[in-house]
């Protein structure tokens, strides 16, 4: 017998007996940590009820809700679809499993390119023929061999299903006032070629019984510096687009894709949107904004994330990519050792290569309080979604054919057929595999005696609460919810999520 489960399920908290009568409804617990000492989303003892709370103390009111979650999850790439192919079907389908199944990470949101990006073999799009400016000839042959594949066979190993969120990283060079896959602007001409370009990429993708949730209408649209595949867009051109072209297809097409707008780094997004919704025709058609973590290694940006949703009731935010890139200075398999993510080694590209005047945004940082901390800053501020980058890379973070190195939660070794889960993959499931599709957020502490909190009540009833102590010290700690207290221990630098559920 569990006696720890088993005294959360039947002592009542003080305040609880009147006359000898229990009056408030039995909770039971289950406890889950992942910590820099060993433990991996390792099931604990369960709370114990207590008679008075810490000092400690997370207050729980599940009356007081906010936002409502569409999904947590990565993104399917080309890159990560062929590192999978190369593995043993065993192994392929451990992966698979890992993220998407009831017993993983049960991932509910996802992302994927439409055409190339720099996590791709190479640039690639569904026209590339100049003189076909009505698409008759537009196909999605080349994901035919890899990317459709791998996401047929991650419906297959999910049991609730995913959302997805498509997004272009260019269009075809010939709609380009560059003829490049490059930098470059998006021809006005052409403007309604591309709205027709996304209705025939999520009719095709339908057919292949793929249903595409959402899209965004150019990844990144103030550029990489024409590093690789990419599109300059303003706001204004990207409100024009929407206005009078994309929602207008979509109406016509009856195409209820959600269009998603911005879509890069969290710094200057609200006035980046300020501009966009200055068109007023735009709104109608617009779901909500998308944001990327690249400016900054610790910064959530949480009022930025606030401002955007206040300014525009009605929408919604969301992250929609973010990862541990410019591995190219971190000693060649450090990223190897399970321990090197809780060590501040790490850097990003803002580090060698932000403007002076923006460096001290980009200091060494630890991988794994990154993902912890920006996740739970995220959905604490309001947020809807989360999405990470690729779901799987090989050992060297690639193949990328821009050499834009960068990690995944799940690295691979096709030559060994070796699978290893970093520990990000089971900072991503902490939130993941618990925060369901529907869910939402209800009042909580951003903050108490140096831990992190959020909570969350799922469509079933059970509630979430997720704790991260950054800290070298344990912390002793309380949970009130529904005039109860429940005790329990977070490990020094551990993450921890406490299901609770009425019996």
């Amino acid at each position: 017998m569990n006696l720890y489960k088993t005294l959360t399920r039947w002592a009542p908290a003080a305040g609880c007996i009147l006359s000898g009568t229990i009056t408030c409804a039995a909770m039971t617990t289950e406890v889950f940590q992942t910590s820099r000492d060993g433990d991996r989303l390792t099931a604990l003892p369960a709370l114990l009820v207590a008679e008075h709370p810490h000092e400690l103390e997370v207050a729980l009111n599940p009356e007081q809700t906010y936002q409502s979650i569409v999904g947590i999850g990565g993104a399917f790439t080309e890159s990560s679809a062929v590192v999978l192919q190369k593995m043993s079907r065993e192994k392929r389908m451990e992966v698979i499993d890992a993220y998407f199944s009831e017993a993983g990470a049960a991932y509910s949101l996802m992302r994927t390119h439409v055409g190339g990006c720099d996590f791709s073999l190479g640039s690639y799009n569904y026209a590339p023929n100049p003189n076909d400016e009505e698409l008759e000839e537009f196909s999605i042959r080349e994901d035919r061999d890899d990317l459709i594949p791998l996401i047929k066979d991650a419906q297959e190993a999910s049991r609730d299903g995913f959302n997805i969120l498509a997004s272009p990283w260019t269009a075809p060079s010939w709609m380009k006032d560059n003829n490049s896959p490059l930098a470059g602007h998006l021809l006005k001409e052409h403007y309604g070629t591309y709205a027709r370009y996304f209705a025939k990429y999520i009719k095709a993708y339908a057919e292949e019984g793929i249903p595409v949730w959402g899209i965004t209408v150019i990844n990144e649209p103030e550029g990489n510096g024409g590093q690789w595949d990419s599109m300059h867009m303003s706001p204004e051109e990207m409100a024009e687009l929407v206005a009078d072209y994309i929602g207008p297809e979509f109406e016509k097409q009856e195409i209820e894709a959600k269009i998603l707008i911005f879509d890069q780094n969290r710094e200057h997004a609200k006035e980046w949107t300020d501009r966009y919704y200055e068109n007023r025709e735009a709104l109608s058609y617009t779901a909500g904004t998308a944001l990327h973590w690249y400016s900054s290694t610790y910064e959530v940006h949480e009022e930025v994330i606030r401002d955007i949703l206040r300014a525009n009731p009605g929408q919604f935010v969301m992250h929609t990519e973010g990862c541990i890139d410019a591995i190219n200075s971190v000693p060649q398999g450090d990223w190897l050792k399970d321990d090197w993510y809780w060590r501040k080694e790490c850097t990003d590209w803002g580090y060698h290569w932000a403007e002076p005047e923006n460096r001290h945004h980009h200091p060494k940082y630890k991988p794994f309080f990154r993902y912890a901390r920006n996740l739970l800053g995220s959905l604490q501020s309001g947020m809807c979604g989360w999405i990470d980058w690729n779901i799987v890379l090989d050992f060297n973070g690639g193949p990328n054919h821009a050499q834009n190195w960068c990690l995944a939660p799940i690295l691979c070794d096709p030559e060994s057929d070796t699978v290893y889960k970093t520990p990000l993959y089971y900072a991503m499931a902490h939130y993941s595999k618990f925060v369901r599709p529907g869910a939402v957020r209800i009042a909580c502490p951003e903050m108490v005696l140096g831990v992190m909190s959020g909570a969350f009540r799922n469509p079933n009833g059970s509630i979430v609460v997720i704790l991260l102590n950054e800290e070298p010290e344990t912390k002793r700690f309380s949970i009130s919810l529904k005039g109860s207290y429940y005790e329990g221990e977070l490990k020094a630098e551990a993450l921890q999520t406490i299901l609770f559920k009425e019996e």
